[in-house]
């Protein structure tokens, strides 16, 4: 019996170094981002030039540096824009899509192995509810998340807490960020191709109209997602 006590002791003392390894990740990670010259790297001439240097391996950085910036909680919008910036609509989508899809994963098993365990020790029998729901409708929980544009950093770690299947995250992440990504991608990298040509004239192109009456519409897609889920109700 002692010998039992004492084993679920020392359970909950790793479970409990491992919360605080995390809670020293994220803090340090945030303090990096803020506090040091990190940031003045994330600009478009700046890692441009670094991704001309990598040449053909370009993209492969590109989607390593992003994955990382995701796991550092530097705002997707922020890498996604330069992801844009930098390759145009198309390839800027494709190579966001991937670096994004590679820090969600990264930051989840992050969560998963550092957090779930004192996560599970914490929750009680009404808590215990949602987490065994989420379990059980992960798919549909993350893909509502993620459409209705739920802070993606900070939910990455956090579905790696609960008790969600890895595969149900990583399907319904994948889906969920595909039209917010596609259309801010599209957004940008139409304006920066007009801003490289010089031809201001495109600026009246159906493509740009296009582009902007999608990068609108995205701001309403939480409310329609919300209403539909709603009615359903």
């Amino acid at each position: 019996m002692q010998e039992v006590k004492q084993q679920t002791v020392n359970r909950r003392k790793k479970a409990a170094l491992k919360a605080l390894i995390l809670a020293a990740f994220i803090i340090g990670a945030i303090l990096l981002v803020r506090l040091t010259p990190v940031k003045d790297y994330l600009t478009v001439d700046s890692l441009g030039r670094f991704l001309n240097r990598a040449g053909f391996w370009a993209p492969v950085v590109f989607m390593l540096v992003y994955a990382a910036g995701v796991c550092l909680f530097l705002p997707g919008t922020l890498l996604t824009g330069l992801g844009a910036a930098i390759f145009g609509a198309y390839w800027g989508f494709t190579w966001v899509w991937i670096g994004a899809m590679l820090g969600a994963t990264v930051a989840f098993f992050i969560g998963r192995t550092l957090g779930r365990e004192f996560a599970a020790s914490l929750i009680g029998n009404r808590l215990k509810r949602y987490d065994d729901a989420i379990e059980r409708n992960g798919f549909a929980t993350v893909l509502y998340l993620r459409l209705v544009y739920f802070p993606f950093t900070p939910m990455n770690f956090g579905m790696g807490l609960t008790k969600v299947h890895f595969w149900d995250y990583f399907a319904g992440t994948g889906l969920g960020i595909i039209v917010g990504t596609f259309i801010f991608t599209f957004f940008i990298g139409t304006l920066k191709e007009i801003w490289a040509s010089g031809n201001w004239a495109g600026l009246v192109s159906f493509k740009v109209f296009f582009s902007i009456g999608l990068f609108i519409f995205s701001f309403s897609i939480p409310r329609v997602i919300k209403k539909i889920r709603g009615e359903e109700s």
